[in-house]
This record gives C-alpha cells, sequence and structure tokens, in this order.
C-alpha cells in the first residue's frame, strides 16, 4: 500500500482519488504536489476550518473527513496506470465497513471506474452495491486537469455535506 486510508465509521464524507500521484507517493501524503488543489478547495469550500498541508493529511478525520485512493499500489497519473490497478472490490469493502454518509470521487476517472462510464460531475444515482451512501463524482484538483476544473461540484458538495444542499 502506498498511502494508507485515513478511514473510520461514520464520517461525514470519504474522498476517494485514483490512485496517487508520484510525489504524493514520494512524500507519503495525499494531494502532495503543490499544483493539487485539494487542500485548498477543502478550506475553500468550507469542509474544514483551517487550510492543512499533506503532512497534516490524517487530521481530516478530526473533520469528518476520510482518505483512500481506488488503486492502493500504484502511483502515477491515471493515463499511465494499469488496467488492472482499480481494486473496486475492495473500495466497496471499505466503503461498507465505514458507512460514511457520502463517497466523492476526485476525480471522473476514478468514479468510472466505481459507478460506470457515463458518469459526470455532481451528485450520481443512487447505487445498491452503497446503499444509503449519497454518491459524488467531482472534477479533479490536479493541476494536471486545470483546464477541466470546475468548483462548483465542489461547492454543490460541501453544501451537501454539511447539510445546506
Amino acid at each position: 500500500m502506498i498511502l494508507p486510508d485515513h478511514l473510520a465509521p461514520g464520517l461525514r464524507v470519504v474522498f476517494c482519488g485514483t490512485a496517487p500521484g508520484r510525489i504524493s507517493a514520494q512524500r507519503g501524503h495525499y494531494y502532495a504536489n503543490s499544483g493539487n488543489g485539494f487542500w485548498g478547495i477543502l478550506y475553500t469550500v468550507g469542509l474544514v476550518p483551517e487550510r492543512l498541508e499533506p503532512d497534516r493529511d490524517a487530521e481530516v478525520l478530526r473533520h469528518g473527513i476520510g482518505l483512500t485512493d481506488l488503486a492502493k499500489h500504484v502511483f502515477g497519473q491515471d493515463a499511465d496506470l494499469p488496467a488492472d490497478a482499480f481494486d473496486v472490490e475492495g473500495l466497496l469493502r471499505k466503503i461498507a465497513a465505514c458507512q460514511p454518509r457520502t463517497l466523492a470521487f476526485t476525480s471522473l476517472t476514478a468514479a468510472r471506474a466505481v459507478l460506470g462510464p457515463r458518469v459526470s460531475a455532481g451528485m450520481q444515482a443512487p447505487d445498491p452495491r452503497l446503499q444509503g451512501i449519497s454518491l459524488w463524482a467531482l472534477p479533479s484538483p490536479s493541476g494536471l486537469a486545470r483546464s477541466h476544473f470546475s468548483l462548483t461540484p465542489w461547492q454543490a458538495l460541501a453544501l451537501h455535506v454539511k447539510g445546506e444542499g
């Protein structure tokens, strides 16, 4: 396992990425590349009261937030990952065990691998494998995806998680 899961029972939201990038793998922390907007976005949309840095990634649990990846044994850009890298069944088992209120994929690639090829950004239809868990697909906060990024789905997710949307 390249990055440990930060999961606990009853979280408000679990963020699931595709796989750690090279810099995250080297540093041993989620979203560690300075070009990745994840930590700033969490603060901007109001899911955490202060901006966290990647080396404080385990602190998300104090805020009812969990972190995991779909591919736990490889790292790199989505396009470079082997086809068999995604452990959908493993993710489903983890999520069933911790029962968060919401599961949010931080890339459309990860969301499509789990939920199907027609996924677009925003709240998703319920999935019988994840009963009672709200599902969201978000545009990647990676600097590599900046031209396709929109904050709007992240803001909608934050309102949902905070019970305002």
